[in-house]
């Protein structure tokens, strides 16, 4: 996402990027075709969008909790715009995409600054587009200010060459086994921690079984030798 600015509607200028949504894949549903597959829903066909970034002004607090950020960034020498990539405002909902390499740093000025006090995580959780090239790969988190009744978004992509992502167990503890669980099921590697190990999967499980590149069966499952069949060879339901 590229950083440059643009007038708001009042003359005020954004800190951060606006652009369109880009559209990363197109997704088809099979069920209830003739190929015996089971797996879709009725022949739909969606477009996979990735959130485009909001003109100033958000609206309601989002603009001030974006402003004080940047400000407790500027008063530690680092550029705003190269830590928050882009803003997002969708469905009444504030999400701030951030370089990964800053993260843990967003997240100790949005728990400590008293303007901002978002001092809840509510866990960590994986996304995978693999048409989004070189950004694969996203970790969301869901931040709560218990002292200001807000609610915001982070989100922060790596890339299937370097699924690499900061933990924030340092300043989240209940992100703990937030992380296991998105490592267990994305592949997403937090650095920074110890035993960052499965929580739900056997420890020798084979791949990650909620990325979009796993297969929809076809593979052993731990039961007497049991297998699940490729989605176009179940039974058909018609």
């Amino acid at each position: 996402m590229s950083n440059t600015t643009a007038p708001d509607p009042e003359g005020r200028t954004s800190l951060f990027a606006t652009q369109p949504a880009e559209t990363v894949a197109v997704k088809t549903g099979m069920f209830g075709t003739d190929d015996g597959d089971t797996s879709g829903f009725g022949g739909l066909t969606r477009l996979v969008h990735i959130a485009q970034a909001s003109p100033r002004p958000y609206g309601g607090w989002f603009d001030e909790v974006v402003d004080f950020l940047a400000e407790d960034l500027a008063e530690q020498g680092v550029d705003p715009n190269t830590v928050i990539e882009s803003v997002t405002v969708d469905r009444d909902e504030l999400t701030l995409f951030i370089a990964k390499e800053h993260l843990v740093t967003v997240c100790q000025l949005l728990r400590d600054d008293q303007d901002l006090r978002f001092e809840l995580s509510l866990g960590v959780s994986g996304v995978h587009y693999p048409g989004d090239i070189g950004r694969e790969l996203h970790a969301v988190y869901h931040l709560v200010s218990v002292t200001h009744n807000r609610r915001l978004r982070l989100d922060v992509a790596c890339s299937d060459e370097d699924p690499t992502v900061p933990s924030t167990v340092s300043v989240y503890p209940a992100n703990d086994w937030h992380e296991r669980e998105t490592w267990d099921f994305f592949g997403i590697i937090f650095t920074g921690r110890d035993e960052l190990t499965r929580v739900e999967m056997p420890d020798d499980w084979p791949g990650h079984p909620q990325r979009k590149d796993y297969p929809l069966g076809g593979i052993p499952v731990e039961y007497r030798g049991a297998t699940i069949p490729p989605a176009d060879q179940r039974r058909k339901y018609s």
